[in-house]
Order: C-alpha cells, then structure tokens, then sequence
C-alpha cells in the first residue's frame, strides 16, 4: 500500500513563510518609500534655503530682543536662574520647532491643488508612508532650526550647566514637539483642503498655547490659572523637559515623566493624521 505523505506541516510552513515574507516585504517597501518621500522633501528645501531663513526670522526676535528687554524679569524673587537669556533659549527652540511644525500641512495641500497628490493616490507608494515621510522631513527641519538657534543663545551668553546631555534632551523636546503639530497640521490639511484654513486653525492654536505655558516666564511668576492649564500643555511639557535636562541640576524624573506624554501624544497625533488620509482618500 503507497503512504501519502503529511504535508500538512509543510504547508502551514510554507504559508507562514509566505506571510512573514511578505510583512518584510512591506515593512521595507514602507522604509524605502518614505526615505525616498523625505529626500524630496529635502531636496526642496536645499533649493528653496529662503524658507528656512525666513522660520527663524522670528525666533531671533524672541531671542535677542526678548532676551535684553526684559533680561531683569530674571532677578524677581522666585524666578530660579540667574539669566533670562539661559531660560529663554530653550523656550525658544520649543517654540521654533511648534510654529514651524504648524505650517507642514501646506505641503499636502500643494499636492492637492498640482495634483501630485492624486498621482501619489493612484501610485504603489505605500500611504503611510506619506505621512510619515512628512513627520521625518519636519524632525530633520527641526533639529537643524534648533542647532541654530542654540547656537545663537551661547553667542548671545547663555551658558547651560547640563552641556551635551542636556542639550541632547532639548533636541528631543523639540522634535517630539514639531512631530506632534506636523502630525496635526497634516491631519488638518487633509480634512479642510484649503491653505487659508488651515493657517487660521493653525494660529488659532499655537498662539494661545506658547502664551499659556512657561516658555517665556517661570511657572512661579504666572497666574494660578495659567499655571493649571499649562500642567495639560505639550508646549510646557517640552519647554519644562528641555529647561531642567540643561540646569546644574536635572530632575531626571520630571524630564522622563514629559517625554513620556509628549511620545503618547506623537502617538495619538500620528493615528489620527492616518485616519484623516483614509478620509480624505474616500473624498476623491
């Protein structure tokens, strides 16, 4: 009698050979989509350097006249250094990182109206790799707007105790930050399609979230109530991380803790910059 053989074994095998195969397979055409969609991103602002001048026209505003007009805010009992300009520097860099982050939805919505986005749509160019091709290209763009403007605020004087280290910290700060608005805007652009609105939402927000929050002044010097609201801000979780991982004395603690929200809030933001590509793909 002729015995068939169990090929069962092999079978379940070869399927979930096939499946890991092809999960690899996506994974790396993911990572390869989105290095590709972050070098155009790049190579554009290589050709377009303007732009990156003009989002730090207004931080070296913040910094340098900000930092000498009220560079006596500094000696108020209760402040808690002895440099306003050491204070202000690493608030300024958070608030960089978010206002330039604001603006990164205007590159989909560019898309939409060239149509390269419709293009893209009927492409094999994995979708999330769109996003986050954008996330990517605005960390990059943030991390070199803060080199910068660090770079300007220890020319200015200002001297920070926690040296490399802490100023590691401060460059995580702010790239978890612009990833959080980018994420946002992206969100926003998708939904709205429109540049006009999108800047509107845009100032709406980040405006009254720098102003409530410790980037400009101590937590000890501001109403009880803007002190409770900034407890549930992103911009001060950045702006507190960042001012104590470069003190003599970092709270490791306290830095930990606001890296913690600021990655479940990448999260979040970048679930639902996700959901709105699904729904602006179901609109056309």
């Amino acid at each position: 009698m002729t015995t068939v053989p169990d090929t069962t074994d092999t079978f379940a095998d070869g399927r979930a050979d096939g499946r890991a195969g092809r999960r690899a397979g996506s994974a790396g055409t993911f990572l390869a989509h989105s290095a590709y969609l972050t070098g155009r991103s790049l190579r554009t602002l290589t050709r377009q350097p303007a732009y990156l001048a003009f989002t730090l026209i207004q931080p070296m505003i913040w910094l340098l006249l900000f930092g000498q007009l009220f560079r006596n805010v500094a000696r108020l009992p209760g402040f808690g250094t002895g440099s306003y300009l050491e204070y202000l520097t690493p608030g300024v860099v958070v608030m960089t990182a978010m206002f330039s982050a604001g603006w990164a939805g205007t590159s989909f919505i560019q898309d939409m109206e060239r149509g390269v986005m419709d293009r893209n749509l009927t492409s094999p160019v994995s979708r999330g790799a769109l996003i986050t091709g954008s996330l990517v290209f605005q960390a990059v763009t943030t991390v070199i707007q803060s080199l910068i403007v660090l770079g300007v605020g220890l020319a200015a004087g200002a001297r920070f105790a926690g040296a490399v280290p802490g100023l590691l910290v401060v460059l995580v700060c702010a790239v978890l930050l612009a990833v959080v608005f980018a994420a946002l805007s992206d969100a926003i652009a998708l939904l709205v399609h429109q540049q006009e609105a999108l800047i509107a939402i845009s100032q709406f927000l980040i405006l009254p979230l720098s102003f409530l929050s410790s980037v400009m002044m101590a937590p000890t010097l501001m109403p009880g109530w803007v002190g409770s609201v900034a407890r549930f801000n992103p911009v001060d979780w950045a702006a507190v991380a960042a001012r104590s991982a470069v003190s003599a004395t970092p709270d490791w603690g306290l830095v930990g803790g606001r890296l913690g929200l600021l990655v479940a809030l990448v999260a979040v933001m970048g679930w639902l910059a996700a959901r709105a590509f699904r729904t602006y793909q179901r609109s056309v």
